[in-house]
């Protein structure tokens, strides 16, 4: 058996959410999603002669200062719009419909990245900080700050919404405002929530929902065992390319290692899946950057949505897709209980069939790349609005 083709049925994003395509040239549409929109192109300086391009758009012949909301990106390189692929552009569909609803809304390039598409500095210092998390979140305050001083803008309404690994840097920004120099935030929505250990998270993504997946798909007596009939008719009618990389697995004797002719889902197709993937090695993974395994120590330091939410005050919405396999609607449902439990009275839970990781409706093993479903869009403005 190829190792290599049984680590293509774990084809996670190995990160705590999101990883851009660089260069994605992602295409934009017709002018007339900005009908009525103000967009105003800003630099951001930042630390260490580091400043991000961006754009602050609201309302045209808006009168006085209005409330504003600050994207916070899920992990990697993301460009502003948060493009994933071409016309792929989450946080370009979430500003559009916030401004339509009569907010401003900042959006920022990260780190390293100089346009949309992302485009990437050739700058290593830039891509790669010593401490990349730490940095995230204090860039992150570094815009809110920013936000918050614009004329157009109300300092006392600058909301947070958090993406993925933007739902940890919210919580870490809201927990602790004073930490970071910005003032307590007007509220926060938290989609794709982000908890536990981050090791636990990447274990998920390389191998659990494989594990998963056969236990949904493949083991239809439901007792943890494949028979070859079980296997044979999970297998029928997949892809052609699924087929090969699961029937590697699952049809290699080498895989039944006591001999009984089942296999084991989680004690003999598990370590198959673990060392084809290289767990073991976490936090460096093989084939992966250096920099990744530098991320995923780093940002363990911080404390998860679950633990910092309850410390904030104020309004909170979460969104989870039911079928994300990046960040499981439990990580939602167990803040949302931390929440209750912390005395905070304004939180409020939204939970989709169907949707994943982008929020956005797809299948749940075979995610496709999409913008935000319109009735999560619909969700975030209806929450914002009741908070303005």
């Amino acid at each position: 058996m190829k190792l290599k083709k049984v680590a293509l049925l774990a084809a996670a994003t190995l990160a705590v959410g999101l990883v851009p395509l660089a260069r994605a040239d992602a295409t934009e549409r017709p002018g007339g999603d900005w009908a009525g929109i103000a967009r105003e192109p800003v630099t951001i300086p930042m630390e260490g002669g580091w400043s991000a391009k961006g754009e602050l758009t609201y309302p045209k012949g808006a009168k006085g200062r209005l409330p504003v909301v600050v994207l916070l990106h899920g992990s990697g390189h993301n460009d502003m719009d948060q493009t994933l692929a071409p016309g792929v552009t989450t946080f370009r569909s979430v500003a559009q419909a916030a401004g339509r609803d009569g907010f401003a809304v900042l959006r920022f390039n990260k780190r390293g990245v100089v346009g949309v598409g992302p485009v990437l500095s050739d700058d290593p210092a830039l891509l790669d900080p010593d401490k990349p998390y730490e940095q995230t979140v204090r860039d992150a305050a570094v815009a809110v700050r920013f936000a918050g001083a614009s004329p157009h803008v109300d300092p006392a309404k600058v909301f947070l919404l958090g993406h993925s690994e933007g739902t940890k840097v919210a919580g870490n920004l809201a927990a602790d405002p004073s930490g970071y120099h910005i003032r307590r935030p007007a509220g926060v929505v938290v989609m794709g929530v982000v908890h536990g250990p981050t090791r636990d998270i990447i274990y998920y993504q390389a191998v659990g929902r494989t594990l998963g997946r056969l236990h949904e798909e493949f083991d239809f007596d439901g007792d943890g065992r494949l028979t070859t009939t079980e296997v044979s008719e999970g297998l029928a009618g997949r892809p052609a390319d699924e087929a090969q990389q699961f029937r590697a697995v699952l049809t290699d004797p080498a895989t039944d290692a006591n001999g009984d002719g089942r296999l084991s889902i989680d004690t003999e197709i598990e370590p198959v899946v673990r060392a084809a993937v290289g767990f073991d090695q976490y936090p460096h993974l093989p084939g992966l950057p250096e920099s990744l395994g530098k991320y995923l120590v780093d940002i363990d330091r911080f404390k998860d949505p679950a633990l910092e939410l309850p410390r904030y005050d104020g309004a909170v919405l979460l969104l989870n897709g039911e079928t994300d396999t990046q960040t499981v609607v439990r990580g939602a449902i167990v803040t949302d209980a931390a929440l209750a439990a912390a005395g905070r009275r304004d939180h409020k839970l939204i939970t989709y069939p169907g949707v994943s990781h982008l929020m956005n409706v797809t299948p749940k093993y075979r995610p496709e790349f999409g913008n935000p479903d319109r009735a999560v869009l619909r969700d975030i403005n209806a929450w914002l609005s009741a908070h303005r």
